[in-house]
């Protein structure tokens, strides 16, 4: 008879064509308790179903018919300028989802993004249909890689501001590097063991108590109330080594390693909705809260791209890029790292262009209009680099790198025009250097996120690319999020 450390159990849906393998980890002995499961889904289409759209309180929504005795899947997505959620079944239907905007809450001079965060939570659980509450059966949450908390580990309270995904700390960068391994993923000055490290090396009085947390991680501790846990794909840039499923003893062996929270598998049953928040929003008292994941790597899962050579560029308020590969490659030179996913690694990086610059300078209005006006065949005389502020993490890791958006020419379809064929040059360079390095080429690009929406966008990346370019069955990386909800409530059964 074999062993369980040998077995593998595959959970099949004929419907979909997917499967769920749930196989033992590479060390059984590691901190991972719930090996990691990719699942192998073709997108249904749910337009079988009755749909309603409204707002609701300053948020959208978009709700489709139930059907009679389903359990669902919460998904919530923690973007950069704002969260959603979608509520899934255990077929892949969409039944309601819905976004919110991060509100604006100052505390000084800086934005108080704690008190945003968490009030979007809870609007967002506000916003999920009240006779669908009861019959969510686990939720997820995704948030920005390296978005980092530290926490008063008695009472649960931030200690300082949260480090932003795109903070870099160069004070902790020659630190770091003294410790790591030369071109680890932690020797960027953005890394999440760099703000660790910047906040250690401060006049702090609790450091005995301390606690770090990624951004998904603390949302989801508001929901379950267990301090301490995080998942493998965030904890990457901690310094966790996913491949032996622990923290390496050079990390360890450092007077801030108390601070590390434990560490699961992304999708991970962690125990019960809080009863006070059950209570106060009637979902049911089996409903379970899960580990969760980045919001590239969910955006990856929700394209469903499973074959080695597909990657998913997610075009949001940032360009990040993720590649299906055998082969994991780490570089800090150039702000590669790589995701275990299964057997394989998601291989990528995230660059500081995209959406958010395009919002500087346009409105949503004007730049539907002017994408429409432009010739995607055409090939664009500018070259910008486009960028929010000063600093580069990826293709090109450069804290120092200025943005370029001049000259700007009088027409603006022109100039709307160079700066997304120059966003695609980023992104071609992205995928040239992964195959540099020794990564899988890529042979097909999946696009998710806003940009996706934009057509002639799509064709001029497929021109600058010279791959098939295409937009995902499905573009929101709640619905990723939602799955792994959906993983974490199937491997309870």
């Amino acid at each position: 008879m074999a062993s369980l450390s040998s077995m593998s159990i595959t959970i099949s849906h004929p419907r979909l064509g997917f499967s769920f393998v749930l196989s033992p980890s590479p060390n059984p002995g590691s901190v991972s308790s719930s090996p990691w499961w990719f699942p192998k889904t073709k997108l249904h289409n749910p337009s079988r179903s009755r749909t309603m759209v409204f707002a609701s309180n300053g948020g959208s929504q978009r709700e489709i018919g139930l059907k009679e005795g389903n359990r669902l899947y919460l998904g919530m997505d923690f973007g950069t300028s704002g969260a959603r959620f979608a509520l899934i079944d255990n077929e892949g239907d969409i039944h309601a989802e819905g976004k919110r905007e991060y509100p604006r809450v100052m505390s000084g001079e800086t934005m108080d993004w704690v008190w945003s965060w968490k009030t979007t939570l809870f609007s967002l659980l506000e916003d999920v249909p009240v006779h669908l509450r009861p019959l969510v059966a686990s939720i997820s949450i995704d948030g920005t890689s390296a978005t980092t908390i530290i926490l008063d580990g008695n009472t649960g309270e931030p200690l300082c501001r949260p480090f932003l995904y795109n903070e870099s700390c160069p004070d902790a960068l020659p630190i770091v590097k003294s410790i790591a391994p030369a071109n680890h993923t932690v020797c960027s000055g953005s890394s999440t063991l760099c703000k660790l490290v910047s906040w250690w090396y401060t006049d702090n009085p609790k450091k005995s108590s301390a606690q770090l947390l990624h951004q998904s991680d603390w949302l989801l501790w508001l929901l379950h109330g267990k301090l301490g846990l995080t998942d493998y794909n965030n904890a990457l840039k901690v310094g966790y080594d996913p491949e032996v499923d622990s923290y390496p003893p050079w990390l360890l062996s450092q007077p801030y390693s108390q601070l590390l929270p434990s560490v699961k598998a992304p999708g991970t049953s962690i125990g019960s909705l809080k009863e006070d928040i059950r209570a106060q929003f009637g979902f049911s008292e089996e409903c379970v809260v899960c580990t969760g994941t980045t919001d590239s790597i969910a955006a990856f899962l929700a394209a469903r791209a499973t074959q080695t050579g597909k990657a998913v560029t997610s075009l949001g308020s940032t360009l990040a890029i993720k590649l299906l590969s055998t082969i994991r490659i780490e570089d800090a030179r150039y702000g590669v790292y790589s995701h275990r996913l299964d057997d394989k690694w998601l291989v990528g990086g995230a660059s500081n262009t995209g959406g958010a610059v395009l919002r500087q300078i346009f409105t949503d209005e004007q730049l539907e209009k002017l994408s429409e006006k432009i010739n995607p065949m055409d090939v664009s005389p500018f070259d910008y680099y486009p960028l929010q502020s000063v600093g580069e993490r990826f293709p090109v890791q450069d804290p120092k790198m200025v943005p370029r958006l001049h000259p700007r020419p009088a027409n603006d379809v022109e100039y709307l025009h160079g700066i997304l064929e120059s966003i695609a040059r980023i992104e071609a360079k992205a995928y040239q250097l992964l195959k540099d390095l020794g990564a899988t080429p890529v042979d097909e690009v999946f696009t998710a996120g806003g940009g996706a929406k934009n057509e002639n966008w799509t064709k001029i990346r497929e021109r600058v690319l010279g791959l098939p370019v295409s937009r995902a069955a499905q573009t929101e990386a709640a619905y990723g999020a939602g799955l792994l909800a959906l993983k974490g409530a199937t491997s309870r059964i």
